[in-house]
């Protein structure tokens, strides 16, 4: 929507099993092509993709096309091998990493997040970017926030338990949840999603319906999974 409003013209490039596939975005790349966003960890899915691909990604992209690293989920993430985007930005290379306040952080009211780059692009970023885009209040909070180094680590701890709960729950209930590096877990129920979504809904439990028979699952406290898995279980097997 903000690329239409723009003026440019987005092109979407599907995923290859639940993943983004980067071979086929490096043979989208046009000589008009000016920005190429990455979800990492990807949202709806959770996936992600590694370091070395992202590498080979990187080599592929021409002088003129920024790419940008939508990075929301990234202190979830547990994998080894997801690559390390700062350093690209100190290697002065064409990117944009976005972090935000609003996921591990829980300061989602606060509307308040930051991209890193480098100065040139910083430069350009500055000339039309609202004067007023971000709150005293917001930014207060969001200095703090980096500073607790505690609530990330209890977050963090919290979400690998509940994960591998809500996995262990999907599992014994016959579904197959996508292996997730975020804080939420997608998967096909099966059937129409929007009629699970519903069904939930008067159970008092809301999940995202995405598309078909695919729902994205938000990773709770430890109660709240077993409620949302018990309620999952009504559903699917009414009688």
């Amino acid at each position: 929507m903000e690329v239409t409003a723009a003026h440019g013209r987005p092109v979407i490039v599907p995923l290859k099993q639940w993943r983004h596939d980067l071979q086929a975005m490096a043979d989208a790349i046009t000589d008009r092509t000016k920005l190429l966003f990455l979800c990492n960890p990807n949202n709806p899915t959770g996936t992600m993709v590694s370091a070395s691909e992202v590498e080979q990604l990187l080599s592929r992209v021409p002088a003129h096309t920024v790419v940008v690293f939508d990075e929301a989920y990234f202190e979830y993430v547990r994998s080894q091998q997801f690559p390390d985007s700062m350093a690209y930005v100190k290697q002065g290379r064409n990117v944009i990493v976005l972090r935000t306040f609003s996921k591990i952080y829980g300061l989602a009211g606060l509307r308040i997040g930051y991209g890193v780059t480098t100065a040139e692009i910083t430069n350009f970023l500055n000339r039309v970017r609202p004067p007023f885009n971000a709150n005293s209040l917001a930014q207060c909070a969001a200095l703090a926030a980096l500073g607790d180094d505690e609530h990330v680590a209890r977050s963090r701890a919290v979400n690998a338990t509940g994960m591998e709960q809500m996995v262990n729950g999907l599992t014994a209930l016959g579904f197959a949840p996508i292996p997730s590096e975020a804080n939420f877990v997608y998967v096909d129920v099966g059937r129409d999603g929007r009629a699970v979504f519903e069904a939930m809904l008067r159970e008092g439990i809301i999940v995202r319906h995405i598309e078909g028979r695919m729902v994205r699952v938000t990773i709770g406290m430890e109660e709240e999974n077993r409620e949302f898995l018990a309620a999952l279980k009504r559903v699917i097997h009414p009688h």
